[in-house]
């Protein structure tokens, strides 16, 4: 694969990973999340124009 084609994909998971953090660690906070506690946890990847849909899951864990 070509270099442009690496810098977006590396450049797009950056984002995905730094802004879903946050996103987990703003929702554990609202909720009151104790340690320990733990929540399933789904993200489904979509790309327009292609046929393309990928599901993670997981569970996070409260901390203390």
């Amino acid at each position: 694969m070509s270099d442009d084609f690496n810098m977006s994909m590396r450049k797009f998971l950056k984002q995905v990973g730094v802004t879903s953090q946050e996103a987990i660690e703003d929702g554990l906070r609202k909720a009151g999340a104790s340690a320990g506690q733990e929540f399933e946890a789904k993200v489904v990847l979509t790309i327009d124009g292609l046929d393309v849909e990928h599901t993670v899951t997981g569970k996070i864990k409260g901390e203390a």
